[in-house]
């Protein structure tokens, strides 16, 4: 693995010139920057302002760099900023997919995949220097044609105190203002899925392995690889249930109980563990229309950046309806 002064040099050769040097990323060093880095390390400072939350794959590449740390929101404000709530029954891992794939038979979907994804998400950026946090919420709208040309759009809500439990009451994905474009050139969209994949079991591990999902991977390698998925791709209810399987048979999943994202909407949590235990994820499933529809990471081992207990990472996808 690099050193940050060499990830440094890599970066700037990948897309000299285009920001300045503390400026958020843009979408061409995201991209240069994930090819990089692997999805299990923690948050680096880097220069006089970043954003947290450089995590999974092509999917937060593109857009979603992620979210406040709620032991620094209020607890009452759920749906704006709390984590998700359990209660005393939990099903198990089984009765979650098996409900789930119920309601992706029943329930309509994408006819087939897209090379199209918006993602809302929950983002902080940390002063390095001083230490000072801003929160803001984000959508990001990727779109990419199969020779890797492509456009991404984000929309940034302004940057907001994380004390402030009026704003956050009320935080809603933004759909205009503050508005970043970045249009990517034949080959700029690096990915080996670059074919629609099928809808079988077998043609999901495909698409997952060409994703360089390892032999015998865990639980949240697996979960990293189909969000990295997720990023790219707008995908049928038959692929997501080809997913849920997936993880159900990695093994070593827990169970968030049903409680709203961010968004209001009803939905079980899968819970995976890194395999350092430094953090774990929680995939949303909707228990409206089976679909996967979230992800949570949060710190279980905290540092002098993030306490154990913080939110390092929220995203939420399948938005129609919900934002423009």
């Amino acid at each position: 693995m690099p050193e940050n002064a060499s990830l440094e040099t890599m970066l700037r050769a990948a897309a000299p010139a285009r920001t300045a040097a503390d400026a958020k990323p843009n979408a061409a060093a995201l991209l240069a920057r994930d090819r990089i880095l692997r999805t299990d390390q923690r948050p680096q400072r880097r220069g006089r302002t970043m954003v947290i939350g450089w995590a999974s794959g092509l999917a937060l590449a593109t857009a979603s760099v992620i979210v406040a740390a709620v032991v620094m929101m209020p607890q009452t404000t759920a749906r704006a900023g709390a984590a998700l709530s359990s209660s005393a029954l939990s099903p198990t891992v089984a009765e979650v997919v098996e409900d789930a794939h119920a309601e992706l038979a029943a329930s309509p979907g994408p006819v087939e995949p897209r090379r199209f994804v918006k993602t809302a998400s929950w983002n902080f950026s940390v002063d390095a220097g001083t230490g000072e946090l801003r929160v803001f919420t984000q959508l990001s709208t990727i779109s990419w044609e199969a020779d890797g040309s492509g456009h991404v759009v984000i929309v940034n809500s302004a940057e907001q105190d994380p004390n402030d439990a009026e704003w956050y009451s009320h935080s809603q994905i933004p759909t205009s203002g503050s508005t970043e474009e970045f249009p990517m050139l034949p080959g700029e969209f690096l990915t080996p899925v670059t074919d629609p994949p099928g809808e079988s079991l077998a043609a999901m591990r495909e698409a997952l392995d060409a994703l360089q999902l390892p032999r015998d991977a865990s639980a949240f390698e697996v979960v990293t690889a189909i969000t990295t998925l997720l990023g790219q791709w707008t995908l049928t209810n038959a692929q997501h249930a080809a997913l849920l399987t997936i993880i159900e048979e990695a093994g070593d999943v827990g169970i968030v109980p049903v409680t709203n994202d961010r968004l209001g909407r009803p939905v079980t949590g899968l819970r995976v563990l890194s395999a350092d235990g430094a953090v774990s994820d929680v995939v949303f499933v909707s228990t409206d229309t089976g679909r996967i529809v979230g992800l949570e990471r949060n710190v279980i081992k905290g540092d002098d950046l993030l306490p154990a207990g913080a939110i390092m990472g929220y995203q939420l996808w399948d938005l129609e309806g919900l934002v423009g």
